[in-house]
Protein backbone atom coordinates (compact mmCIF):
# COMPACT_ATOMS: atom_id res chain seq x y z
CA UNK A 1 0.00 0.00 0.00
CA UNK A 2 1.25 3.73 -0.63
CA UNK A 3 2.80 5.42 2.00
CA UNK A 4 0.27 7.92 3.34
CA UNK A 5 1.31 11.12 4.86
CA UNK A 6 -0.23 15.08 4.49
CA UNK A 7 -0.71 17.68 6.26
CA UNK A 8 -3.61 19.84 7.75
CA UNK A 9 -3.86 22.37 5.30
CA UNK A 10 -5.96 25.60 4.98
CA UNK A 11 -9.22 25.89 2.74
CA UNK A 12 -9.54 29.56 2.42
CA UNK A 13 -10.89 30.54 -1.03
CA UNK A 14 -12.75 27.33 -1.03
CA UNK A 15 -12.69 24.02 0.34
CA UNK A 16 -11.58 22.59 -3.17
CA UNK A 17 -8.30 24.88 -2.65
CA UNK A 18 -7.22 22.29 -0.16
CA UNK A 19 -5.93 19.54 -2.92
CA UNK A 20 -3.16 21.52 -4.61
CA UNK A 21 -2.09 23.11 -1.17
CA UNK A 22 -2.09 19.24 -0.05
CA UNK A 23 0.25 19.02 -3.17
CA UNK A 24 2.46 21.31 -2.66
CA UNK A 25 3.70 20.16 0.89
CA UNK A 26 4.17 16.57 -0.64
CA UNK A 27 1.36 15.44 0.81
CA UNK A 28 -0.52 12.68 -0.71
CA UNK A 29 -3.57 12.83 2.10
CA UNK A 30 -4.23 14.96 5.05
CA UNK A 31 -7.30 17.20 7.61
CA UNK A 32 -8.92 19.98 6.62
CA UNK A 33 -11.17 22.70 8.98
CA UNK A 34 -14.70 22.96 7.23
CA UNK A 35 -14.63 26.37 9.18
CA UNK A 36 -12.94 28.22 11.87
CA UNK A 37 -12.62 26.10 14.77
CA UNK A 38 -12.87 28.72 17.24
CA UNK A 39 -16.33 29.72 16.74
CA UNK A 40 -19.83 27.97 16.68
CA UNK A 41 -20.60 27.99 12.60
CA UNK A 42 -22.20 25.73 9.85
CA UNK A 43 -19.93 24.66 7.17
CA UNK A 44 -20.18 26.68 3.90
CA UNK A 45 -19.74 23.75 1.48
CA UNK A 46 -21.23 24.92 -2.06
CA UNK A 47 -22.05 21.98 -4.33
CA UNK A 48 -19.06 23.15 -7.04
CA UNK A 49 -16.41 23.01 -4.37
CA UNK A 50 -17.20 19.64 -2.96
CA UNK A 51 -17.40 18.79 -6.68
CA UNK A 52 -14.01 19.96 -7.71
CA UNK A 53 -13.21 18.76 -4.63
CA UNK A 54 -14.12 15.05 -5.03
CA UNK A 55 -12.42 15.47 -8.34
CA UNK A 56 -9.24 16.99 -7.96
CA UNK A 57 -8.43 14.43 -4.73
CA UNK A 58 -9.65 11.57 -7.07
CA UNK A 59 -7.43 12.96 -10.06
CA UNK A 60 -4.32 13.33 -8.14
CA UNK A 61 -4.73 10.53 -5.70
CA UNK A 62 -4.60 12.20 -2.50
CA UNK A 63 -7.06 10.65 0.42
CA UNK A 64 -8.72 9.66 2.48
CA UNK A 65 -8.72 12.92 3.74
CA UNK A 66 -10.11 13.50 7.65
CA UNK A 67 -12.15 16.81 8.59
CA UNK A 68 -11.55 18.10 12.30
CA UNK A 69 -14.37 19.51 14.30
CA UNK A 70 -14.61 22.67 15.82
CA UNK A 71 -12.18 23.06 18.83
CA UNK A 72 -15.24 23.93 20.33
CA UNK A 73 -17.03 20.55 20.46
CA UNK A 74 -17.32 19.15 24.15
CA UNK A 75 -18.68 15.68 23.94
CA UNK A 76 -18.78 14.70 27.69
CA UNK A 77 -20.33 17.66 29.22
CA UNK A 78 -22.62 17.85 31.65
CA UNK A 79 -24.36 20.63 30.44
CA UNK A 80 -27.16 20.69 28.41
CA UNK A 81 -27.03 23.53 26.01
CA UNK A 82 -23.28 22.82 25.04
CA UNK A 83 -24.31 19.27 24.80
CA UNK A 84 -26.81 20.36 22.08
CA UNK A 85 -24.58 22.83 20.08
CA UNK A 86 -21.76 19.83 20.30
CA UNK A 87 -24.12 17.23 18.90
CA UNK A 88 -25.40 19.86 15.62
CA UNK A 89 -22.22 20.92 14.98
CA UNK A 90 -21.34 17.57 14.47
CA UNK A 91 -24.01 16.49 12.76
CA UNK A 92 -23.38 19.33 10.15
CA UNK A 93 -19.77 17.85 10.03
CA UNK A 94 -20.54 14.09 9.32
CA UNK A 95 -23.15 15.43 6.68
CA UNK A 96 -20.25 17.57 5.22
CA UNK A 97 -18.12 14.74 5.44
CA UNK A 98 -20.40 13.16 3.38
CA UNK A 99 -20.37 15.49 0.67
CA UNK A 100 -17.15 15.58 0.32
CA UNK A 101 -16.58 12.24 0.00
CA UNK A 102 -14.69 12.34 3.11
CA UNK A 103 -14.28 8.98 5.05
CA UNK A 104 -13.47 10.48 8.42
CA UNK A 105 -14.86 12.83 10.98
CA UNK A 106 -12.06 13.64 13.98
CA UNK A 107 -13.23 15.11 17.21
CA UNK A 108 -11.78 15.40 20.95
CA UNK A 109 -13.79 13.55 23.58
CA UNK A 110 -13.93 16.89 25.88
CA UNK A 111 -13.95 17.77 29.09
CA UNK A 112 -16.17 16.37 31.87
CA UNK A 113 -15.75 20.09 34.51
CA UNK A 114 -16.39 18.27 36.87
CA UNK A 115 -19.17 15.20 36.54
CA UNK A 116 -16.54 12.52 36.79
CA UNK A 117 -14.76 10.28 34.23
CA UNK A 118 -17.70 7.72 34.00
CA UNK A 119 -20.09 10.54 33.39
CA UNK A 120 -18.23 12.07 30.89
CA UNK A 121 -17.63 9.07 28.66
CA UNK A 122 -21.09 8.31 29.05
CA UNK A 123 -22.05 11.62 27.69
CA UNK A 124 -20.20 11.31 24.84
CA UNK A 125 -21.01 8.02 23.98
CA UNK A 126 -24.83 9.50 24.42
CA UNK A 127 -24.27 12.56 21.85
CA UNK A 128 -22.64 10.52 19.55
CA UNK A 129 -25.59 8.26 19.62
CA UNK A 130 -27.92 10.71 18.77
CA UNK A 131 -26.34 11.20 15.50
CA UNK A 132 -27.23 10.07 12.42
CA UNK A 133 -24.30 9.68 10.32
CA UNK A 134 -24.48 8.80 6.55
CA UNK A 135 -22.85 5.78 5.26
CA UNK A 136 -19.53 5.65 4.48
CA UNK A 137 -18.83 8.33 6.86
CA UNK A 138 -16.91 7.22 9.85
CA UNK A 139 -16.14 9.03 13.40
CA UNK A 140 -12.89 8.84 15.13
CA UNK A 141 -11.96 9.88 18.52
CA UNK A 142 -8.52 11.31 19.39
CA UNK A 143 -6.13 10.48 21.78
CA UNK A 144 -5.92 13.28 24.32
CA UNK A 145 -3.00 14.98 26.57
CA UNK A 146 -5.01 14.41 29.60
CA UNK A 147 -4.71 17.93 31.09
CA UNK A 148 -7.10 18.99 33.55
CA UNK A 149 -10.73 17.22 33.36
CA UNK A 150 -10.16 16.20 29.52
CA UNK A 151 -10.83 12.71 28.78
CA UNK A 152 -8.87 10.91 26.18
CA UNK A 153 -6.13 10.58 27.30
CA UNK A 154 -5.73 7.11 28.50
CA UNK A 155 -7.11 4.59 26.03
CA UNK A 156 -9.29 2.99 28.48
CA UNK A 157 -11.43 6.38 27.97
CA UNK A 158 -11.76 5.31 23.63
CA UNK A 159 -12.02 1.77 24.55
CA UNK A 160 -15.09 2.80 27.04
CA UNK A 161 -16.86 5.21 24.54
CA UNK A 162 -16.54 2.48 21.65
CA UNK A 163 -18.14 -0.13 23.99
CA UNK A 164 -20.83 2.32 24.87
CA UNK A 165 -22.03 3.83 21.97
CA UNK A 166 -24.18 1.77 19.81
CA UNK A 167 -22.68 3.68 16.69
CA UNK A 168 -19.46 1.93 14.77
CA UNK A 169 -16.43 4.72 15.99
CA UNK A 170 -12.87 4.15 15.11
CA UNK A 171 -9.79 6.13 16.65
CA UNK A 172 -7.15 8.43 15.79
CA UNK A 173 -3.89 8.48 17.58
CA UNK A 174 -2.49 11.45 18.28
CA UNK A 175 1.39 11.42 18.58
CA UNK A 176 2.45 14.29 20.92
CA UNK A 177 -0.80 13.93 22.75
CA UNK A 178 -0.15 10.05 23.70
CA UNK A 179 3.20 10.94 24.85
CA UNK A 180 2.26 13.82 26.80
CA UNK A 181 -0.13 11.85 28.44
CA UNK A 182 2.46 9.04 29.55
CA UNK A 183 2.88 6.91 26.38
CA UNK A 184 6.49 7.16 25.87
CA UNK A 185 6.87 6.65 21.92
CA UNK A 186 10.81 7.64 22.22
CA UNK A 187 12.49 4.61 21.99
CA UNK A 188 11.63 1.13 19.95
CA UNK A 189 10.79 -0.51 22.80
CA UNK A 190 8.46 2.48 23.93
CA UNK A 191 6.41 2.56 20.65
CA UNK A 192 6.14 -1.24 20.63
CA UNK A 193 4.82 -0.88 24.37
CA UNK A 194 2.23 1.91 23.56
CA UNK A 195 0.95 -0.22 20.02
CA UNK A 196 0.71 -3.10 22.08
CA UNK A 197 -1.36 -1.45 24.96
CA UNK A 198 -3.46 0.10 22.24
CA UNK A 199 -4.08 -3.42 20.71
CA UNK A 200 -4.74 -4.91 24.12
CA UNK A 201 -7.26 -1.86 25.21
CA UNK A 202 -8.78 -0.93 21.94
CA UNK A 203 -7.80 -3.13 19.47
CA UNK A 204 -5.43 -1.69 16.41
CA UNK A 205 -8.17 -2.54 13.97
CA UNK A 206 -9.70 0.33 14.95
CA UNK A 207 -6.85 2.60 14.56
CA UNK A 208 -7.79 4.27 11.21
CA UNK A 209 -5.54 7.76 10.91
CA UNK A 210 -2.52 9.23 13.12
CA UNK A 211 -1.82 12.55 14.01
CA UNK A 212 2.12 12.63 13.95
CA UNK A 213 3.75 15.44 15.55
CA UNK A 214 6.56 15.71 18.18
CA UNK A 215 6.24 17.33 21.61
CA UNK A 216 8.14 20.20 22.87
CA UNK A 217 7.46 18.48 26.63
CA UNK A 218 8.75 15.37 28.37
CA UNK A 219 6.33 12.66 28.74
CA UNK A 220 3.84 12.43 31.33
CA UNK A 221 3.55 15.89 31.55
CA UNK A 222 0.19 16.54 30.12
CA UNK A 223 1.08 19.63 28.04
CA UNK A 224 0.76 19.81 24.63
CA UNK A 225 3.05 21.63 22.43
CA UNK A 226 4.26 20.40 19.05
CA UNK A 227 7.20 20.20 17.79
CA UNK A 228 9.00 19.12 14.03
CA UNK A 229 9.19 15.57 13.70
CA UNK A 230 12.53 14.71 14.92
CA UNK A 231 12.89 18.08 17.01
CA UNK A 232 11.23 17.13 20.34
CA UNK A 233 11.09 14.97 23.16
CA UNK A 234 10.03 11.78 21.06
CA UNK A 235 12.91 12.47 18.13
CA UNK A 236 14.25 10.44 15.22
CA UNK A 237 14.87 7.32 17.00
CA UNK A 238 11.06 7.64 18.19
CA UNK A 239 9.61 8.69 14.98
CA UNK A 240 11.39 5.78 12.56
CA UNK A 241 10.17 3.30 14.71
CA UNK A 242 6.76 4.19 15.02
CA UNK A 243 6.46 4.83 11.43
CA UNK A 244 7.77 1.82 10.26
CA UNK A 245 5.93 -0.77 12.50
CA UNK A 246 3.92 -2.98 11.09
CA UNK A 247 0.38 -1.52 12.86
CA UNK A 248 1.51 1.39 11.20
CA UNK A 249 2.80 1.00 7.77
CA UNK A 250 -1.17 0.86 6.40
CA UNK A 251 -2.44 3.79 8.20
CA UNK A 252 -2.43 7.23 7.13
CA UNK A 253 -0.56 10.30 8.85
CA UNK A 254 -1.61 13.93 9.04
CA UNK A 255 1.02 16.04 10.42
CA UNK A 256 -0.16 19.49 12.80
CA UNK A 257 3.41 20.63 12.89
CA UNK A 258 4.15 24.05 13.99
CA UNK A 259 5.71 26.86 11.64
CA UNK A 260 9.00 28.15 12.94
CA UNK A 261 12.59 28.10 12.52
CA UNK A 262 12.46 28.22 8.78
CA UNK A 263 10.67 24.53 8.09
CA UNK A 264 6.97 24.06 7.91
CA UNK A 265 4.73 21.19 6.55
CA UNK A 266 7.01 20.48 3.37
CA UNK A 267 9.81 19.78 5.30
CA UNK A 268 8.48 17.49 7.97
CA UNK A 269 6.72 15.62 5.32
CA UNK A 270 10.00 15.10 3.38
CA UNK A 271 11.81 14.26 6.58
CA UNK A 272 9.32 11.76 7.73
CA UNK A 273 9.56 9.69 4.42
CA UNK A 274 13.35 9.86 4.72
CA UNK A 275 12.29 7.99 8.19
CA UNK A 276 9.88 5.20 6.34
CA UNK A 277 12.28 2.27 5.53
CA UNK A 278 10.45 1.11 2.06
CA UNK A 279 7.10 2.77 0.51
Amino acid sequence: MTFRIGAHVSVAGGIDNAVERQLDVGGNCGQIFTHSPQVWQSPDVEDAEAAGFCEESEDADVGPWVIHTSYLVNLCTPKDDLREKSRASMQEEVDAAAKLGVPFVNVHLGAHTGAGVDAGLENAASVLDDLDVPDGVTILIESDAGSGTKLGGDFEHLARVLDLASLDLDVCLYTAHAFAAGYDLSTPQGVDDTLQELDDVVGLEHLRYVHLNDSKHESGTHKDEHAHIGDGYIGDAGFEAFVNHDAILDVPLALETPTEDGRSYEWNVEHVRGLRHAE
